[in-house]
């Protein structure tokens, strides 16, 4: 698709009209509750919606169908995400009225470093069409890695703030306690961080981690930096209102990972035919509406299944509470 710089301003404008009405919309600090997640849940899914049919209309259909297949495993791979932004809220015990604009502001932090993330990709992926063959092996393995994990049923661990981070708070120090929205405060005439600019830069520093599986995952998709972008802004700023949606749902998803993994090992074998193909070996490709469809099938079976096993879950442990033999006991 042939992108003039007046369109991308223009949607970079866009865009920031969008976080900034958001911003607006939601600047006084407040529990967010189920009713208003919903609502603007729907709204940014709706203005994805539009944008990729403004796509097809005024684009190409091929661009269409790459943002939708883009978007949906953007979402997908972000909702695994929550899990951890659920970890980072405990951790740093991030009080209730404050978690929305914490989100806010981590997010916008994430998009900033995902754009870099995706001009780098893109620059490489131009010069070095080998790369597709990195970018669908190291998928590959990532989808492997995501089994084994899932398999392994370990408990649940702590947050553990990564080096940058840990780097951060020791140049600027950190207050012992939040004091509102700020961000920055004087303790004994120096300016320290409170811990909501931790929590803030937490967030954003550690999706540069997710991306390192997201970003090559939609590249296998697509190779239209525009369309990359997109994509991944329009899945990231619908997040925030995503986390009061579905925080209680999280647990209920054990099969998240499953579904995941095999999407990203889709993708991956998808890039290695690609990267085969663009080599002179006559091997078929995988087009865009067929990877739009498996994408989409293998998240409702998960859902699917993930809903059916936390039910049965749900029944053992009332079943042994109430020191009665469950269902599935009694049939086996």
């Amino acid at each position: 698709m042939d992108v003039s710089m007046t369109l991308w301003v223009a949607t970079i404008l866009g865009l920031s009209a969008l976080i900034a009405v958001d911003f607006f919309i939601g600047r006084k600090p407040h529990d967010v509750s189920i009713k208003e997640a919903g609502i603007w849940t729907v709204v940014w899914i709706v203005l994805a919606a539009l944008f990729g049919v403004g796509l097809l209309v005024f684009g190409e259909s091929q661009a269409s169908g790459e943002f939708f297949a883009g978007f949906i495993t953007e979402k997908s791979l972000s909702v695994d995400n929550l899990f951890v932004f659920v970890l980072i809220m405990a951790k740093f015990s991030v009080p209730t009225h404050l978690q929305q604009r914490v989100l806010l502001i981590g997010v916008l932090i994430a998009l900033v470093l995902r754009a870099i993330f995706i001009a780098a990709g893109a620059a490489i992926i131009a010069n070095f069409a080998w790369v597709f063959y990195l970018f669908g092996a190291f998928l590959i393995y990532t989808a492997w890695k995501l089994i084994q994990e899932a398999r392994a049923d370990e408990p649940e661990e702590e947050f553990e703030e990564n080096r940058l981070l840990k780097s951060i708070e020791n140049r600027f120090g950190v207050a012992d306690r939040y004091h509102g929205t700020k961000l920055f405060i004087r303790n004994n005439g120096k300016r320290v961080m409170t811990p909501l600019m931790v929590v803030m830069l937490a967030i954003g520093t550690t999706d540069v981690l997710f991306a390192l599986d997201s970003i090559p995952a939609i590249f296998g998709l697509t190779q239209d930096p525009y369309i990359v972008f997109t994509a991944n802004a329009f899945a990231l700023m619908g997040l925030r209102q995503l986390y009061f949606l579905i925080g209680g749902l999280l647990k209920k998803l054990v099969h998240l990972s499953y579904g995941l993994s095999v999407i990203l090992g889709f993708i991956g074998v998808k890039l290695v035919l690609h990267a085969l193909h663009e080599s002179g070996v006559h091997v078929p490709e995988i087009s865009i509406p067929f990877s739009l469809t498996f994408i989409c099938a293998v998240l409702i079976v998960t859902t699917i299944t993930s809903l059916i096993a936390s039910r049965k879950q749900a029944e053992r442990e009332a079943a042994e509470a109430a020191g009665k033999p469950s269902k599935d006991s009694i049939e086996a």
